[in-house]
């Protein structure tokens, strides 16, 4: 499953991350729904990247960071963070050293442990972060101009039962 060229909703053709394309509607409901999640996800951070990119020469997951970073103004140790950004501290590590070598953000050894290293935003960091999230947030909006909001409420309140009965079925206690 990858990227392929077809026609899309509005007519157009191009490549696309759309990992539904070939289903039938005899294909299992659950499978098409997962995949129409995930093309969707796909679509809304292929344009994410582009736009970081070409107005804040940043990438995802430098943004990524610092917000989950901003989250916590006072700092947090890194495996906070590799925690909430689902990925092992070996995979953020040389994420976070780029970001204090651009001071964006600033590592601290934790008072009372030096092995933990406490990480949080410099004044340049927050100021950089504080430019990007009304962007990105524009962005957001801008993907689901034409989402009736009704349906968009209904859309999160259904995606919250989908992520209750996930978690349900990862720990079935």
């Amino acid at each position: 499953m990858g990227q392929t060229k077809r026609m899309d909703d509005s007519g157009t053709s191009g490549p696309t991350s759309d990992y539904e394309t070939g289903l039938s509607e005899d294909e299992q409901l659950d499978i098409r729904i997962w995949l129409r999640l995930l093309t969707c996800a796909n679509l809304i951070e292929r344009r994410v990247r582009k736009n970081l990119r070409d107005e804040f020469n940043t990438t995802l997951p430098r943004f990524d960071v610092l917000a989950q970073i901003d989250r916590t103004p006072d700092g947090q140790p890194m495996r906070e963070l590799s925690r909430r950004m689902m990925v092992t501290n070996g995979n953020i590590t040389p994420l976070v050293d780029r970001l204090v070598e651009d001071n964006l953000i600033k590592r601290d050894p934790s008072p009372e442990d030096r092995r933990v290293q406490h990480v949080r935003l410099t004044s340049d960091g927050k100021k950089s972060l504080d430019q990007m999230i009304p962007a990105h947030n524009s962005w957001v909006n801008e993907l689901m101009v034409d989402l009736d909001r009704d349906n968009a409420s209904e859309l999160y309140a259904l995606l919250g039962e989908l992520k209750a009965s996930i978690l349900k079925a990862e720990d079935p206690k």
